[in-house]
């Protein structure tokens, strides 16, 4: 196993380790000393390996000619999983999303004249219908958990949990459908999703309401995309060529036809073949 591998493995071992841990610890259940002792080690351990291997990555890209950032994030990249990198980001991106929700900031990415257009109409009543059943579970288990340790470790992760889904929801309301004046349509699902489709892949843009079976991010074998929320489309997007995407973990693929939810779906199309059809300037 090459030195970058096994640093990938290392990575993708100890943080489960480390964040139950750490939910131990918040909770104020303190473990006995020999497995602090031994996470601890394993940690240092872990980290003097990715160090190394970092280190090793950064001095030849800077060998190659590349420039300190570059040679930084081709480091972190080689040595860093793809789904833990993006797992990271979009529950930062969630979080910032919650602060921004808070304190009513203006939405994410949306300028002075851009048309917002919301998707979370069908997804608000489950959301909350979620954090309700979220909080009934947590007063529950604080009743019927006799033992103080387990209660506390339940009680961080049902916070943490409460959190997590206020934080997604705040995603969603605060990164909105968005099209610009020049015809540029950024389709995004919170912090999951985010695609810009540039004006000349517009080949026809519709009201199309569908009830699609999957996940959120479904791909069909001829290349339609459905950002599905609560179990149904509103707009389809036909595209003149084929337009790369990443789905929520990293992986690439490409979509033919662009199917996805908004509140107002007519508003979007009508703002965006409006957009289409002005004239490009010289």
């Amino acid at each position: 196993m090459s030195a970058v591998r096994a640093a990938r493995v290392a990575v993708a071992a100890v943080l489960p380790g480390e964040l139950a841990l750490l939910v131990c610890l918040v909770a104020g259940v303190r473990p006995p000393g020999w497995v602090l002792g031994a996470a601890e080690a394993l940690v240092c351990a872990v980290l003097l390996l990715e160090g190394r291997v970092l280190y090793s990555l950064y001095a030849a890209s800077r060998a190659r000619g590349a420039d300190p950032r570059t040679a930084r994030r081709a480091a972190l990249r080689a040595v860093v999983p793809r789904p833990v990198r993006r797992l990271l980001l979009h529950e930062l991106r969630a979080g910032a999303a919650l602060g921004r929700w808070a304190l009513r900031r203006p939405p994410h990415g949306v300028r002075p004249a851009d048309h917002a257009a919301a998707y979370t109409g069908p997804q608000t009543a489950m959301m909350y219908g979620l954090l309700f059943v979220s909080l009934i579970e947590t007063v529950g288990l604080a009743v019927l958990i006799p033992w103080p340790a387990v209660h506390r470790v339940v009680l961080v992760l049902d916070v943490y949990g409460v959190v997590l889904v206020l934080a997604m929801h705040a995603a969603c309301v605060t990164r909105p459908h968005v099209v610009r004046p020049d015809g540029t349509l950024r389709i995004r699902y919170g912090a999951l999703f985010d695609l810009t489709v540039p004006p000349d892949a517009v080949a026809s843009v519709r009201v199309d309401r569908r009830y699609p079976e999957g996940r959120l991010v479904t791909l069909s074998e001829d290349g339609v995309l459905d950002l599905i929320v609560g179990s149904q489309t509103t707009v389809t997007v036909e595209l003149a060529r084929p337009l790369a995407f990443r789905r929520p973990l990293g992986v690439r693929a490409e979509a033919r036809v662009l199917r996805f939810h908004a509140d107002e779906p007519r508003a979007l199309v009508d703002t965006l073949v409006g957009a289409l059809r002005q004239p490009t300037p010289p």
